[in-house]
């Protein structure tokens, strides 16, 4: 077990140019309280938080491969191709991938505000497979 905890440290290492990322995985109400914090409209938290569930399981460090060399980065799952670029700034959010994969989300969120503000929920599927149609008011916490 402990050599396969150093083996995926010192991959993530190589992969994420010598960084190590930490993550975090939220509860719902701890998504909840940290999206109000970071002023996301309350009337919206609701769909964020059924997007984040379905897209990373609420989990930070999440890292999928998609269709296309496409890749789902972080707490919301943004493309990599488009809108952040691993190794360095760029992308639609002028952010690294890398920063999209650590416990501070404020600047996933910035960038998952700007995605919906363009291209509205529809651009996660996991937001129209799990959350469209659905009643989501803000979770009671």
């Amino acid at each position: 077990m402990t050599r396969l905890f150093l083996f995926s440290v010192v991959v993530a290492g190589v992969f994420f140019g010598s960084s190590v990322v930490y993550g975090k995985v939220y509860t719902k109400c701890g998504l909840t309280n940290e999206l109000i914090k970071l002023n996301f409209p309350r009337t919206f938290i609701g769909n964020w938080v059924c997007l984040i569930e379905s897209e990373s399981g609420k989990n930070t460090s999440r890292l999928t491969n998609r269709a296309n060399g496409r890749q789902g980065v972080g707490l919301f799952q943004i493309r990599s191709k488009d809108w952040c670029k691993f190794g360095t700034k760029g992308g639609i959010c002028n952010v690294r991938c890398e920063d999209m994969m650590d416990e501070n989300i404020k600047d996933d969120g910035a960038c998952a505000e700007k995605i919906k503000n363009e291209l509205g929920f529809l651009a996660w599927n996991g937001w129209k497979r799990s959350c469209k149609g659905r009643n989501l008011p803000l979770p009671p916490c």
